[in-house]
């Protein structure tokens, strides 16, 4: 009986800690990521896919369908590179996503700043 109060207890602390970590688990809405990935391809010119993500602090495989969307509406720009046998996929950003940057999502993030995780 007092093993299983025991490992209660610690089955407890254990989930209690886990709310923690994932409470404090940053979280970034979709808009500023576009806004990292543009601005990050600005800054550099233009970047290879995992330099991109890594620079922007993504994932490849949660965030990929957000580079094939701004692709898809040509505010970035992918170019594919033959290095020897394997191929290396470029990103440029475009006039039309530093348009988009300026003209759209710098007033949204005027209106709506980023929260900091961290005090809430």
């Amino acid at each position: 009986m007092l093993i299983n109060k025991e490992l209660s207890t610690i089955v407890k602390e254990s989930a209690n800690q886990m709310a923690v970590l994932a409470d404090s688990k940053k979280y970034r809405d979709r808009i500023y990521i576009v806004k990292d990935i543009i601005l990050t391809l600005s800054e550099y010119g233009q970047l290879n896919q995992t330099s991109l993500f890594s620079f922007c602090g993504l994932n490849i495989s949660k965030h990929k369908e957000i580079l094939d969307s701004l692709e898809k509406n040509e505010i970035i720009q992918r170019t594919e590179v033959a290095d020897g046998k394997r191929t290396v996929t470029i990103f440029k950003v475009t006039n039309k996503g530093m348009n988009f940057c300026h003209e759209i999502i710098d007033p949204y993030e005027k209106l709506f700043p980023r929260r900091d995780i961290s005090k809430t």
